[in-house]
């Protein structure tokens, strides 16, 4: 590989999701030089920073450092429009967790800042190129299963249970859709490229329900779920796909996800793609049992942290990230348009678009499918 020069890159937000974040970010990628950290909550922000030999800094101090290039925004939803905001007027390119925002104006609002300042802006989830989806992509594009005709995503959670353990689920943008869904939505959007129109139904069923953790402070109390629990829509690609969905959170916590692409010669079943890893299966015309493609490519495990490592090494390579400003809005854009097409009765028309994501390079798949190896398919 080349040399570089590392991206030094700081990360606001503290919560549970940090500590995978930082674990790979400060071991696993040589592109990035984590330098500090900030949370509003002083005990949370100053024992991730013990944890991983960085700095706790506050955000001001974050965003006058002009050696920080890099802010990786991990903050709840109802934050990420004004951290991330802040940060580009700051000058500093953005990596967010997803949901890029709670609107489409607000989304659209960072989208036009980046473009103004000349900053990248990439959004979760980066789980697309992990070697899942990105084994599907390679079977896809090289005409496994022929051409591929629709596309099918369904996944079950139970919101009792989530707000329970992770009360934000119960707000808004920690809905089935925008919270989970958006795994679904943005995989299939890597591989089939944008949609043109969208139609379905959003509702939050029994938004009354009581905290049944004996644990809990306000045990036995009645809460409010502001959150959508229950999404199901089709929706028509640009390339003539027809996709349909179902995301239903008043089920049963074990997940059984499913996606599965049609083609004219088979069929092929992603694997949960709120993951890196997991079997691919391809059932082809003539056979009766699916089997299991092999890896093509690297990051099987838990490997958050791809997003901010793709966005680092495209900054230095002049490029676009793949984990595009575009593609988050256009995937916040077709779930919102859900939402909309539920309360008007009519689709929703799109009113935008993005490039469909480069595929990762094949061949770089490192010790153990990781190490430096597996970065330059990043690289590239």
């Amino acid at each position: 590989m080349e040399k570089f020069k590392k991206v030094k890159t700081a990360v606001v937000g503290c919560g549970t999701i940090s500590d995978i974040y930082l674990q790979n970010m400060t071991s696993q990628f040589q592109i990035l030089d984590v330098v500090g950290c900030h949370d509003f909550i002083q005990e949370r922000m100053e024992d991730r920073a013990a944890q991983y030999g960085i700095k706790p800094m506050s955000l001001e101090e974050i965003l006058n450092d002009t050696h920080v290039e890099l802010v990786v925004n991990l903050t709840t939803p109802d934050a990420h429009h004004l951290i991330t905001s802040r940060a580009l007027n700051a000058g500093k390119h953005v990596y967010s967790e997803k949901p890029i925002d709670l609107s489409i104006p607000a989304a659209r609002e960072l989208v036009n800042l980046a473009d103004a300042k000349g900053l990248l802006y990439g959004s979760a989830p980066d789980t697309f190129m992990g070697s899942a989806i990105q084994t599907a992509r390679f079977a896809l594009d090289s005409g496994l299963i022929g051409e591929v005709t629709s596309v099918y995503a369904a996944l079950n959670r139970d919101s009792s249970l989530l707000a329970e353990r992770f009360p934000f689920t119960a707000l808004p943008g920690g809905g089935i859709g925008l919270d989970v869904g958006v795994y679904y939505i943005t995989a299939i959007l890597s591989v089939l490229g944008p949609v043109e129109e969208v139609g379905g139904f959003v509702t939050t069923l029994n938004p009354e329900r009581e905290h049944f953790f004996v644990s809990r402070s306000d045990f036995g109390e009645r809460f409010t779920l502001q959150a959508e629990n229950l999404v199901a829509g089709g929706f028509r690609f640009t390339n003539g796909v027809i996709g349909s969905l179902h995301f239903n959170s008043n089920c049963i916590q074990n997940e059984k996800p499913q996606i599965v692409m049609y083609g004219s010669q088979g069929m092929l079943y992603m694997a949960d793609p709120n993951r890196f890893g997991g079997d691919v299966k391809v059932l082809l015309k003539g056979q009766t049992e699916p089997f299991v493609l092999p890896p093509t490519h690297a990051y099987s495990g838990n490997d958050r942290g791809i997003g901010p490592a793709e966005l680092a090494w495209s900054l230095r390579k002049g490029r676009k990230p793949r984990t595009s400003k575009e593609m988050a809005f256009h995937g916040l854009e077709l779930l919102l348009g859900l939402y909309e097409s539920s309360e008007s009765k009519k689709f929703y028309r799109m009113t935008s678009t993005f490039e469909r994501p480069a595929a990762i390079p094949r061949g770089y798949l490192g010790s153990g499918y990781g190490g430096s190896e597996a970065e330059a398919g990043l690289a590239l």
